[in-house]
């Protein structure tokens, strides 16, 4: 994965790379393939980040934020409310009513690799659609925090949801990976200011806000890159695109991931076919081109 210390630098290379590739056009220059309409796209998780991280997870009324180095692991808890997640640079929510992810948030702290520079809901809302008996009577079997990592495993009577997130600015910093035997469809519902759309130089679909990045030359203190992401499935088949939502069929042992800045535009080839343990593998680690940030990106329909 890419460290984006050195942005500027990078994206005249890659647009250099992409002449190369491709060969001079007039028009954007468009990578080989169709997007990610069929799942199986790209790589989640994992990744390196120099932005400073510290999750701190508060469950039934109790915070656990281990000291810097340390971790803490908690087991078997009954959850009577909502698990609520905050780190320095990602907020969010876990129901265990419904197992579902609400208000994924970037903070805007500062940090040469932010994309906003106010809180900024990227998702209302990641939730699976389960039935009753498969979210009968939920349990947080596992918690793990560690500095800027976290891992949640709920179990039911039917099967498990795992989540794990970052604290990272960008990069691939979420994922939630479904096991109950069967296919789950999961839906990603966008904050009230984000929308899907083509980027012109890939032809895969990324999600972000329109807003051109703003270099720290221009302003000492409102600088940000391009908000830009992607949903990154992994054994998941897109069902439905909107320019505010997507719906997948996951199948068990699969995940839906999450990946923002470089990493959701490089040209990188698509994810293998695991259902397990898979985030290592498909680090690509900044070794593909990264295309320059969309011009005026038009909202999906």
């Amino acid at each position: 994965m890419s460290t984006h210390t050195h942005r500027g630098r990078r994206l005249l290379l890659a647009a250099t790379a992409l002449f190369v590739a491709f060969g001079a056009t007039t028009g954007p220059a468009l990578a080989k393939g169709g997007g990610d309409d069929k799942g199986g796209d790209d790589k989640a998780g994992g990744g390196t980040t120099s932005a400073a991280s510290d999750f701190k997870v508060t469950v039934n009324g109790t915070t656990y934020d281990p000291a810097p180095g340390k971790d803490v692991r908690v087991k078997d808890l009954r959850v009577t409310g909502k698990v609520v997640v905050k780190g320095v640079n990602v907020t969010f929510t876990i129901d265990p009513t419904t197992l579902g992810v609400y208000d994924y948030t970037l903070t805007g702290a500062p940090s040469s690799e932010r994309m906003v520079t106010s809180p900024t809901v990227v998702f209302a809302s990641k939730v699976p659609q389960l039935s009753a008996a498969q979210l009968a009577s939920p349990v947080l079997r596992e918690l793990q925090v560690r500095d800027g990592d976290v891992v949640a495993i709920f179990a039911t009577s039917a099967g498990k949801l795992k989540v794990q997130a970052k604290d990272a600015p960008q990069g691939g910093i979420f994922q939630m990976e479904p096991e109950f035997g069967s296919n789950v469809t999961i839906k990603h519902t966008l904050g009230p200011t984000l929308f899907y759309f083509v980027n012109p130089y890939t032809n895969k679909i990324n999600f972000g806000d329109g807003v051109d990045a703003v270099t720290s030359a221009q302003s000492a203190t409102g600088y940000h890159q391009m908000l830009l992401g992607k949903d990154s499935p992994q054994v998941a088949t897109k069902l439905e695109q909107t320019g505010t939502t997507t719906t997948w069929s996951v199948a068990s042992g699969g995940r839906m991931g999450g990946v923002l800045g470089e990493d959701a535009i490089e040209l990188s080839q698509g994810a293998t076919s695991c259902v397990k343990d898979c985030q290592a593998q498909n680090r690509i680690r900044g070794s593909v081109p990264v295309p320059p940030d969309p011009s005026n990106p038009t909202p999906l329909p």
